[in-house]
């Protein structure tokens, strides 16, 4: 059995905050806002495997009102999701990533990102496919204000 789920986030993007993307810190003036370390590469990733697993979102699992989630990696969320796939007896076979963000440029990072990733799903670096790219100056992304990501992630039964 094959399930597959798609997901979307963004983030404000302001002074002050770390700019974490896969769980890679990307030097830049500004960061992602949110109540994690605002990783929406893994926050998108993590919603896609939840979809496909028909369990929900995230804010059901980490409720942002609850303060023992203030400030966590989101890698620890990604962690918590992958346990739960497994113990629904699923695997990944392979997810795409888009990540959307004016600038920095994430050529450098793609592959730190992607080994990142891997290593957290528990597969081979080839199974997670990473792309960036900028919205041509247009919406909050283009005028520099937000990062976003989607995630679509293809799950098989073990």
């Amino acid at each position: 059995m094959y399930r597959i789920g798609n997901a979307h986030d963004i983030h404000r993007l302001v002074e002050g905050r770390k700019l974490i993307l896969a769980g890679i810190e990307v030097p830049f003036e500004k960061g992602a806002l949110g109540h994690s370390d605002a990783d929406v590469v893994m926050h998108a990733l993590a919603e896609s495997i939840l979809g496909a697993l028909a369990l929900g979102d995230l804010g059901k699992h980490f409720p942002d009102s609850d303060p023992q989630y203030k400030n966590i990696a989101s890698s620890l969320l990604l962690e918590h999701v992958v346990n739960l796939m497994e113990k629904e007896k699923f695997h990944v076979v392979n997810t795409d990533i888009s990540i959307h963000l004016e600038k920095p440029k994430l050529a450098p990072f793609i592959e730190a990102m992607r080994q990142s990733l891997a290593t957290l799903l528990k597969v081979n670096i080839k199974q997670v496919s990473i792309k960036a790219g900028t919205n041509e100056g247009m919406g909050p992304v283009g005028l520099g204000d937000a990062v976003e990501a989607t995630a679509t992630t293809l799950l098989r039964k073990a």
